[in-house]
């Protein structure tokens, strides 16, 4: 009996939480790109939650369909408009500082009766680090004056590297985006000149045939047969 309340125990405390998990804050918001059809006539919201004091910054591209144009509004958690473009096909805007809540962004292609369209959105979030957790991470690995080089420039060469990295980044997917556009509409232009070019082709051969039956009308006997 010893042993196996022993051994319940032991499998409780396993699956017991680690001690501090159920005091942790919510994992931080992460940059995201989506991808999305946008159907004729139709208007799609998305909303994205921001936390305080940050910056957020959105891009859109539309990369198929008709035109290549939609309507984009942007609104705070407060309800506020602090963006809005109508039959834009690209847009980059940049919200500074941020408020605590979700943000609306909207895409409209009511104005559009046939086509859709093949949007690409993308969301920038650079929050403001805390100083006490940088400055906490400065001092448990070595004091500053045991360094060659002090702890300030490493950190300001670190967090430059980290920039300029997810910068690059950022205009990597921007490029993949108008790529993506440039293809569809190339691949669309191909589509019509095969069209066309069917369609000539059709009305040459048809013109060509009537052009050889008017020509043997022409050379036919149409005297009457002596009987």
């Amino acid at each position: 009996m010893m042993a196996a309340s022993a051994a319940l125990a032991l499998a409780l405390w396993l699956l017991m939480p680690p001690v501090g998990v159920a005091g942790a804050g919510p994992p931080p918001i992460q940059d995201g790109e989506f991808t999305f059809l946008l159907p004729a006539g139709r208007k799609q919201c998305f909303y994205q939650s921001a936390p305080a004091n940050a910056s957020l910054e959105t891009e859109y591209q539309v990369i198929g369909g008709a035109g290549l144009d939609v309507d984009f509004t942007l609104e705070s958690p407060q309800g506020v408009l602090l963006v809005s473009e109508s039959r834009k096909a690209d847009g980059v805007h940049t919200v500074e500082p941020t408020e605590a809540g979700d943000y609306r962004l909207c895409f409209d292609n009511s104005f559009s009766t046939i086509s859709e369209k093949l949007v690409f959105f993308e969301l920038i979030f650079d929050s403001l680090q805390d100083d006490e957790e940088v400055e906490g991470w400065a001092e448990a690995v070595e004091p500053e004056e045991m360094l060659d080089v002090k702890m300030e420039d490493i950190k300001e060469s670190i967090e430059t590297m980290r920039t300029r990295l997810e910068r690059s980044i950022q205009m990597l997917t921007l490029l993949r985006a108008f790529e993506a556009r440039d293809r569809n509409l190339q691949e669309g232009n191909l589509e019509r000149v095969n069209f066309w070019s069917a369609v000539n082709v059709a009305v040459l051969l048809l013109v060509a045939m009537l052009q050889v039956c008017t020509l043997k009308r022409f050379f036919q006997d149409k005297r009457p047969v002596p009987t």
